[in-house]
């Protein structure tokens, strides 16, 4: 008997506790969220073009490269095959 009563206490305490609902809502959310984008410091203009073109660059100079690899490895690989014909 007391082995039941230790199995249901071990149960309950392992039920996990629900939280209760916070007030406020999506009035609340909304107003938190006005006031967070408040806080945010946007870029200028200018720091935005700088930052497009610097990626911009970075994707142009990686294409090439990739492309670069793939056609090495490529004519590496059609060299190999070509060698046993």
């Amino acid at each position: 008997m007391a082995k039941k009563e230790a199995d249901s206490k071990a149960a309950k305490a392992a039920k996990p506790v629900e939280k209760e609902k916070k007030k406020g809502g999506i009035k609340k959310y909304l107003k938190d969220l006005r006031s967070e984008i408040k806080k945010v410091v946007w870029p200028s203009r200018k720091q935005v073009v700088n930052n497009t073109s610097i990626v911009m660059t970075v994707m142009v100079i990686m294409g090439m490269f990739l492309f670069a690899i793939d056609t090495g490895l490529a004519a590496a690989i059609k060299a190999l095959l070509s060698i046993g014909s």
